[in-house]
């Protein structure tokens, strides 16, 4: 309920997401938490967006460095690139393209929390981690003695 209610309040389908790689440094480092928010303005350069490309799960974040508008203000052309990154990121979008559009655009970055996320990339680089918290969970809760 909380999900669907940040997800409505943000625009965005995704609120919140955890940076997975370093190609944002030193803006923001591998294990930030970002809150994303879609808003209405259309999107700038400069501005630091959450992106999804088609056939792909993992959401990417990284810095608006062109914007080609058309003239009836109804299409966007979008091109990004990490800070820490050489160049665009033509070379990761799909074969044949090379801009993103607004459909392609989870939420604009708002706000971060450092290192918070850490817990995630650690299970999900670590998968036994998570039967072992689980595990750890369930062991707490069933030699818990309230009384």
């Amino acid at each position: 309920m909380i999900w669907k209610t940040l997800m409505l309040v943000t625009g965005s389908e995704s609120p919140v997401v955890v940076v997975l790689s370093g190609s944002m440094e030193p803006g923001f480092y591998r294990g930030d938490i970002l809150f994303l928010n879609m808003g209405k303005a259309p999107i700038r350069t400069g501005e630091i967006v959450v992106f999804n490309l088609d056939g792909r799960d993992i959401p990417i974040v990284h810095r608006v460095i062109k914007v080609h508008e058309r003239k009836n203000g109804t299409h966007i052309d979008i091109l990004t690139k990490g800070d820490n990154n050489y160049g665009d990121d033509r070379a990761l979008y799909n074969k044949g393209q090379e801009w993103l559009h607004q459909n392609h655009i989870m939420g604009r970055a708002v706000g971060f929390l450092p290192s918070v996320g850490m817990v995630t990339i650690m299970m999900n680089d670590y998968p036994a981690l998570k039967y072992v918290l689980i595990g750890v969970l369930g062991l707490l809760v069933l030699t818990n003695k309230e009384g």
